[in-house]
């Protein structure tokens, strides 16, 4: 299993990054500003799950720790909520802007009046699709189709002397960039071998109450499944209430995979209810302090920063429980 210091590390190697390829920027014409005179504007997703609310809290830290001011917004789950935000951070004419995407279009024209400002825009733990990549600085977060790859490894190798498997899918938030590519990266794998076949697949949108609801209604129409394949750990929790509703076991009569490697999955994992989770972690704000300083200074940074992460059996998760930090 990887190591946690390797998120330490990447955030420290980012001042060694000034000159590498990457978008620039940030300072004044007489040099860096002192810290203290920043203003960063954020513009959260929401806070649809614990990994959500970890990643909040650690991002607001981080600022504070750093002295540097965070003007924050809570979208709620909704686009046109953070195109307003981002639209009024322009207004308020702060330093830089960053953001977690809803979803991955439709972002150009709100990035092309941050770019017109002269203000430079991170994308933190989402992307965004489009074909101008110099209307952001960096993408900094997970490698969202390696960890659907890492999920699709495990069950291949879980599922190794079975003939056939029925594989319910747990959606994200339609249109996001961890259900697209989640999903993506857990079908290049499974996809090789046809034992492995995708009945049923539907949108919780991130929340337990969601992957509640569509596992209790997948459940009913397709009996006969032999696993779930969560695109977070908060869904994988809902589908545990799900079929203890129906009078199943889970992690034994259905086995359940997820992605995230919060607290509560993480314990559902040491107690057998969860067979398997792929990290996704949310401490991602000392490494956005990181880049703004670097930028601050008149430095570059890559244009794709990817955290370092694990992947968690039960006794793994056992383990790591006690000195857990989200």
């Amino acid at each position: 299993m990887k190591k946690f210091a390797g998120l330490a590390a990447a955030g420290a190697i980012l001042v060694a990054l000034a000159g590498c390829a990457g978008g620039g920027g940030g300072g004044t014409a007489d040099g860096p500003k002192p810290l203290d005179e920043l203003v960063v504007g954020f513009a959260q997703v929401g806070a649809e799950s614990g990994w959500r609310t970890a990643n909040t809290e650690n991002i607001q830290s981080s600022f504070k720790d750093a002295g540097i001011e965070l003007k924050f917004s809570d979208a709620q789950q909704k686009q046109e909520n953070q195109i307003k935000a981002i639209r009024s951070y322009i207004q308020q004419g702060v330093d830089y802007i960053a953001f977690s995407p809803v979803v991955e279009t439709g972002w150009d024209a709100v990035l092309n009046e941050a770019k017109a400002a002269g203000i430079p825009v991170i994308l933190t733990d989402r992307a965004v699709d489009s074909k101008d990549d110099s209307l952001y600085v960096t993408f900094l977060g997970s490698d969202f189709i390696a960890e659907g790859e890492k999920a699709g490894n495990w069950a291949v190798e879980e599922f190794a002397d079975k003939d056939k498997v029925n594989i319910i899918q747990l959606e994200g938030t339609t249109g996001s960039a961890p259900a697209l590519d989640r999903a993506e990266g857990f079908a290049n794998i499974i996809g090789k071998d046809p034992k492995f076949q995708i009945v049923a697949s539907q949108t919780g949108d991130f929340t337990r109450a969601g992957g509640k609801q569509v596992t209790e209604a997948l459940l009913k129409s397709n009996p006969d499944v032999d696993l779930i394949f969560a695109h977070n750990d908060d869904m994988g929790l809902g589908a545990i209430e799900a079929i203890e509703a129906a009078g199943l076991t889970p992690g034994k009569d259905i086995e359940i995979v997820t992605i995230d490697a919060v607290h509560d999955g993480m314990q559902a994992l040491a107690d057998g209810k969860i067979n398997y989770i792929v990290e996704c972690s949310p401490l991602l704000g000392g490494q956005l302090v990181d880049v703004i300083k670097t930028l601050n200074d008149g430095g570059t940074v890559e244009k794709r920063i990817i955290t370092e992460e694990g992947e968690f059996n039960q006794e793994q998760a056992i383990a790591a429980l006690p000195d857990r930090k989200y």
